[in-house]
C-alpha cells in the first residue's frame, strides 16, 4: 500500500503465507481474535519487533454459531471484544506515531436468523467502539472511523450449488472484493478527514447512523464492560 510496510494479522498463517506476493515489505504474524490470549500474544509480539503503528484496520466479520475460547459468543468475542483489547494494547504506539488512524470495517456475512442477530449486535458495538475512541483521543493525533463497505459478493460458507445459484444474482447487485476494499482505503488514506473521527462511513460517505450508535452514555458503558471481560480492568 504505497510503499508501506503491511503486517498481514491471520488466523491461519500457513492460509496468509500462501497468498503472500512475494514482497518483502508484507509480513504475516498469526491472530485469532477468537482467543484473547491470541491477541496478548500478537500485540507482544508486534511492539516488540515493530517500531512504527500508523495505522490499524479492524476487519473481522464472524458470523457463526458457538463460542470463542474465552466462552464469549462467537460474534461479540471476535467481532468487538477481540479487535477491542488488540486496539487498546496497540494504543500507545498509535499515539506516539501520530497522526494515525484506527480503521474498523463492519463486514458483512450471511447465516440463520439468530445468528444474524447476534452479528448486527456486534456491529452495532464495533460503531459504538470508534465513538467512544474518538472521545477518548480527542486532541491526540489519532483518528478513527467505522465503515460500511456495502454488500460485497464473496460467497463465503456457502455450499458449491448454493454458489452456483447465487453467483449471478451476486455479480449484479453486490460489489467484488476489491470494490469493497474502497471504503477502507479511503478511511485509511483520504486526506483532510481526521474533523470525522469517530464518523461511520458508507461507501466512502460518512453516513448519519441511528439514535442507538449516536448514544455516547451506551458507548461509555460498553467500553468499561469490554475492559472488564478482556482483563484491562
Amino acid at each position: 500500500m504505497r510503499g508501506a510496510r503491511v503486517i498481514l494479522a491471520c488466523r491461519s498463517q500457513e492460509r496468509a503465507e500462501a497468498a503472500e506476493s512475494g514482497n518483502a515489505q508484507v509480513v504475516v504474524m498469526r491472530l485469532d481474535l477468537g482467543s484473547l490470549t491470541s491477541v496478548r500474544r500478537f500485540a507482544a509480539s508486534f511492539l516488540k519487533t515493530e517500531p512504527r503503528l500508523d495505522l490499524l484496520v479492524n476487519s473481522a466479520g464472524v458470523m457463526g454459531p458457538g463460542r470463542t475460547e474465552d466462552g464469549f459468543g462467537m460474534a461479540f468475542g471476535v467481532n468487538h471484544l477481540g479487535h477491542f483489547l488488540l486496539a487498546n494494547l496497540l494504543l500507545e504506539r498509535l499515539r506516539r506515531c501520530g497522526p494515525s488512524r484506527v480503521v474498523t470495517d463492519l463486514v458483512s456475512g450471511d447465516s440463520a436468523w439468530s445468528v444474524f442477530q447476534a452479528y448486527c449486535s456486534s456491529q452495532l458495538c464495533n460503531v459504538l467502539f470508534t465513538r467512544e475512541l474518538a472521545n477518548r483521543l480527542e486532541g491526540a493525533a489519532v483518528s478513527c472511523y467505522s465503515l460500511h463497505p456495502g454488500a460485497v459478493h464473496t460467497c463465503r460458507g456457502l455450499g458449491a450449488w448454493l454458489q452456483l445459484l447465487a453467483l449471478p444474482f451476486a455479480k449484479l447487485f453486490f460489489t467484488d472484493a476489491e470494490g469493497g476494499a474502497q471504503a477502507v482505503l479511503h478511511c485509511a488514506l483520504q486526506e483532510g478527514i481526521e474533523p470525522l473521527s469517530g464518523r461511520h462511513f458508507s461507501r466512502c460517505t460518512p453516513q448519519q447512523v441511528g439514535a442507538r450508535g449516536r448514544d455516547d452514555a451506551v458507548a461509555k458503558k460498553l467500553w468499561e464492560v469490554s475492559e472488564r471481560l478482556t482483563g484491562l480492568s
